[in-house]
């Protein structure tokens, strides 16, 4: 029996300060006494949509037939700003194919392929609080229809999409001192004996950095290893936590 699955990743960073109305850096500064915090807030803004952009869309294909892997492929959408919406770039770096675009360009890009595997398999990490709202909001706000809800379902039932976040905790509340306590996807792969996506260098606290030095090939590999890690990460959880 075939099975296809789609493992994706967003990188994200804060938009220009500048972009924001007098209004809104305000709401965002609102009751921040001290340099300190102020900065803090600012290192939080690639967190959210609205005060943040997407810069990069990593998708790693796979398709396994009677337990094996017949085929994989890597594709990475990284953003570069002063591009229209109709301008793309393409390198084909250790067999990643990376479409330089857009930001709209990359998001449109994503959802047409979600269309195309309109059934196909998700696999994230943590993906259900970050990638998936991120992508839907983010979308709406540049105007873009996405072609399926990647956010359809309960926290406890969600079709077609594998949140390795979840399954790691159990899809129990957190505590710090917990056997579900949570932690990133380095941790994790290195307890289990997987090469960290962060063994290269970058990591998301420096992808705005890169970004912002036009690294955008730098930035989608880091995409890649992060999307091919959580598939190994997730070969674990199948083999071992699986009845």
């Amino acid at each position: 029996m075939k099975q296809e699955y789609l493992v994706f990743d967003i990188e994200t960073s804060p938009l220009d300060w500048d972009t924001f109305s007098e209004s809104q850096k305000e709401y965002l500064f609102r009751n921040l006494l001290t340099e300190e915090e102020k900065q803090k807030r600012m290192t939080e803004l690639g967190l959210s949509p609205f005060t943040a952009q997407i810069i990069c869309i990593g998708l790693y294909f796979v398709e396994i037939e009677d337990e094996q892997e017949v085929a994989t492929k890597a594709v990475a959408y990284a953003v570069d700003n002063s591009l229209d919406d109709e301008t793309e770039k393409i390198e084909i770096i250790d067999d990643v194919k990376i479409y330089i675009v857009s930001e709209r360009r990359a998001i449109k890009y994503f959802w047409k392929v979600l269309d195309k595997y309109s059934e196909i398999h998700l696999i994230t990490f943590n993906g259900r609080n970050f990638d998936c709202p991120f992508i839907m909001l983010r979308s709406a706000i540049l105007g873009v229809k996405p072609t399926r809800n990647i956010m359809e379902g309960t926290k406890f039932n969600y079709k077609f999409h594998t949140d390795l976040l979840d399954e790691l905790t159990f899809y129990q509340p957190t505590f710090y001192f917990s056997a579900t306590k949570k932690f990133n996807l380095d941790f994790y792969t290195r307890s289990f004996g997987i090469e960290s996506p962060k063994s290269f260098g970058i990591d998301g606290s420096n992808v705005s950095e890169y970004f912002k030095y036009g690294k955008f090939t730098e930035i989608a590999m880091y995409c890649i290893k992060d999307v091919k890690s959580t598939w190994e990460l997730y070969k674990k959880i199948r083999e071992y936590l699986y009845f």
